[in-house]
């Protein structure tokens, strides 16, 4: 979130981030809110000196053996004025961190500021397959090879739920352990694997909540949330706590689950694996330094990028319009894959650097050496990556013409040395 004292002494900037991320906040009412606290804030530090020294002149007199009982008199009207005013500042304060907490990270100024029409793409990696034969989409192959089962994912859960069979089931297992592998060997990150229930103070430190509650599984019963994403808890496991500096950089990966209600989104994409409620992630995570968060950034996007590169399917880089950009995010770069059969673009991944907004929400601090606090760390992720669309682009770019899928080379030892899924 961003600090009260920043927004009061900038809110023409606040002003600006807030349209360039298309988003509505009463900075008005905030305004007034901060200064009524304000004032109160010194009337009850006030009345809390005036209780003070009533407290010590009452001491003096009982010790000098004089008649307190005027002066107790007044102590105790005093102390039902700092009674009554607490309750009062505390209620504002409560409304003021509403307010703040529904502002939206501001964008770097590198970012265009518009729609997703601005969008600008920044790189371009690979030859788009092509075929002798019109390529199937990914749901033709998935059902012709008898791999992911739709109707029966469908049955079992609902809508946008998928069953994976056989190959298919070992194919996405294959991929999440590669990355794994990828990012833990080759890249430096230490892997996590953590819960995929998560409480409310975690949606609320990685900015979640309470923004996109009605994007989120929610089990009432016991106050949990399915995460939408492994960025969730594991930027929070560093929630409350001061870090280290000489610890900076840390490095998580983390494979999970991923759960997102997708509400406002029905009726497009409904079939097939664009779009699914339920779906497997790699994630990044970083904890860096501030003066280092945008080189981490683009290294970040690097890891991602290499897997697309490793398993051979073409992609772009986009770099986020502030209008297209996530609540959190300072600055973000979309990497989407080339779907032959769909002969369309996909978003495979997306590289965030938050600066220090994820960070002042979790209350995630480092200290220098002198073990005194320099602030907050800045916070990054990156999907590592979604696997929905990564399995789309392989099956529809690795199709033949004899309906089989042949496996990216660097998956067939994780699919016990098969090169080619064929109809059973």
């Amino acid at each position: 979130m961003l600090d009260l004292r920043f927004i009061r002494e900038n809110i023409e900037k606040v002003k600006s981030g807030l349209d360039a991320k298309r988003v509505k906040v009463d900075l008005e009412r905030l305004g007034k809110l901060d200064s009524d606290r304000r004032v109160l804030i010194m009337e009850l530090d006030d009345l809390k000196s005036q209780k003070n020294a009533a407290n010590e002149e009452i001491s003096r007199m009982l010790k000098q053996k004089t008649d307190p009982k005027q002066k107790i008199t007044s102590m105790k009207l005093i102390a039902s004025q700092i009674d009554t005013m607490d309750p009062v500042i505390k209620k504002i304060e409560a409304e003021i961190n509403q307010i703040v907490m529904m502002i939206p990270n501001l964008t770097h100024e590198s970012v265009p500021v518009g729609g997703p029409e601005l969008n600008k793409e920044v790189a371009r990696w690979g030859n788009l397959p092509t075929f002798d034969f019109k390529p199937k989409t990914h749901i033709e192959i998935a059902e012709s090879l008898d791999i992911i089962d739709f109707k029966r994912g469908t049955k079992l859960s609902g809508s946008n739920f998928i069953l994976y069979k056989d190959q298919g089931a070992r194919l996405e297992r294959a991929l999440y352990n590669f990355m794994l592998d990828l990012h833990t060997r080759e890249h430096g990150y230490r892997e996590m694997f953590p819960p995929v229930l998560v409480n409310t103070a975690s949606m609320t430190g990685t900015g979640q909540l309470p923004k996109m509650k009605e994007d989120m599984y929610h089990v009432t019963a016991d106050d949990l949330y399915l995460i939408p994403t492994a960025e969730v808890p594991v930027t929070n496991i560093h929630r409350d706590e001061t870090l280290n500096e000489e610890e900076l950089p840390i490095y998580y990966t983390a494979y999970t689950t991923c759960f997102r209600r997708e509400a406002g989104s029905y009726g497009k994409d409904t079939r097939g694996l664009v779009r699914v409620h339920q779906f497997d992630k790699v994630e990044l995570v970083k904890f860096v330094r501030p003066e280092t968060s945008y080189q981490e950034l683009e290294s970040l996007l690097g890891n991602a990028r290499r897997v697309f590169e490793i398993l051979g399917i073409p992609y772009r880089v986009l770099m986020l319009a502030s209008g297209d950009m996530s609540f959190a995010a300072a600055k973000c770069y979309d990497i989407e894959v080339y779907a032959a059969g769909m002969d369309k673009w996909l978003e495979a991944s997306s590289c965030s650097n938050f600066e220090d907004f994820q960070a002042r929400r979790a209350n995630i601090a480092y200290k220098g050496k002198d073990g005194k606090k320099k602030g907050f760390v800045h916070t990054l992720n990156g999907s590592g990556v979604a696997l929905p669309r990564t399995m789309v682009a392989i099956l529809e770019n690795y199709q033949t013409k004899d309906g089989n899928v042949v496996i990216p080379e660097v998956l067939r030892p994780y699919m016990g040395g098969v090169d080619i899924i064929k109809k059973r």
